[in-house]
């Protein structure tokens, strides 16, 4: 693989769970960008989200995606929020192939643990309503391509693995 693969969509469309079966499919590095946020910063997204609010937490993500560009190519489960800084939409669609995770809303909100979720305060359904519809547009403009995403995340990594686009970059005919 010469290029990274993005995994991009809202929280609980289930990026980090595809993305690491996806990443032993191809046989390539996987790399949660909220994993590397905490141990680059050495603290909690919460705790991030606490001392530095959205803008600055969102600083954060797009230096952290700017390392695993720099990194060896694999695939890279990324926040439900790096679509919201036009920079990083930029920086996946030139460096990599950028797949939108697309689930069901609700299903969406029955599997998002708002404990862990610093930016769902409150009423979760209505903010996870609330998120989609602000991002949603920005989901669709940085994608090269829509996964629909209802199966279970093995059977979904197979069939992302086998997709034309994914097999042309994981055997390094995209260049």
């Amino acid at each position: 693989m010469r290029k990274p693969l993005f995994l991009i969509g809202m929280m609980g469309c289930g990026k980090s769970t595809v993305g690491r079966h996806l990443s032993a499919l191809l046989g390539c590095p996987f790399l949660d960008l909220d994993e590397e946020i905490v141990l680059f910063e050495g603290k909690s997204i919460p705790a991030l989200f606490a001392e530095a609010g959205d803008a600055g937490f969102r600083l954060c993500e797009a230096a952290a995606l700017r390392r695993a560009c720099e990194g060896a190519p694999g695939v890279v489960a990324t926040g439900g929020g790096i679509v919201t800084r036009e920079e990083n939409i930029a920086l996946m669609r030139e460096k990599g192939l950028v797949i939108w995770l697309c689930r069901p809303l609700e299903d969406m909100i029955a599997d998002v643990r708002q404990d862990t979720r610093p930016n769902l305060a409150g009423d979760k359904e209505e903010r996870m309503r609330t998120l989609y519809a602000a991002r949603e547009t920005l989901y669709r403009r940085a994608a090269h391509l829509c996964f629909d995403n209802r199966a279970p995340s093995l059977q979904s990594a197979r069939m992302l693995a086998e997709m034309p686009q994914v097999r042309a970059l994981a055997d390094g005919l995209i260049v």
